[in-house]
């Protein structure tokens, strides 16, 4: 072991535990941007409700579908709660070869007439 001192940081940097003069600190760094609130193309199963879900909260989807099916059994909730969601959530975007279903179509249409013409979905 050597008995040399510990050296000494400039004056101009804080040492570990003391926070940096006023004029000194960074400003908070932004959150990362979250992701819009759409019906997934990819993670689906009946409407894509569960898939959009979990790729905007980060949760699996395959809680989000046990979920509703926990509402539906504790009273019908979850039906009716998917139902809204799959006509109110916008779809997201799909492959150009991707047909829509004409359950699908209907769907969008309900979107249409509950949202406007201002929400229509990407395409692409």
């Amino acid at each position: 072991m050597t008995s040399a001192p510990p050296p000494v940081p400039p004056a101009d940097q804080p040492t570990p535990g003391q926070t940096p003069p006023a004029d000194q600190q960074l400003p908070p760094a932004a959150p990362p941007p979250r992701p819009q609130l759409r019906r997934s193309s990819t993670d689906r199963m009946i409407g894509g409700v569960s898939g959009g879900l979990a790729e905007y909260s980060g949760i699996d989807s395959v809680l989000w579908r046990v979920g509703f099916v926990g509402l539906t059994l504790a009273g019908g909730a979850g039906v009716v709660l998917y139902l809204l969601l799959w006509v109110l959530v916008p779809s997201g975007p799909r492959h150009p070869d991707q047909a829509d279903s004409p359950l699908e179509q209907l769907v969008q249409r309900l979107h249409g007439a509950v949202n406007g013409a201002r929400s229509a979905p990407p395409r692409g």
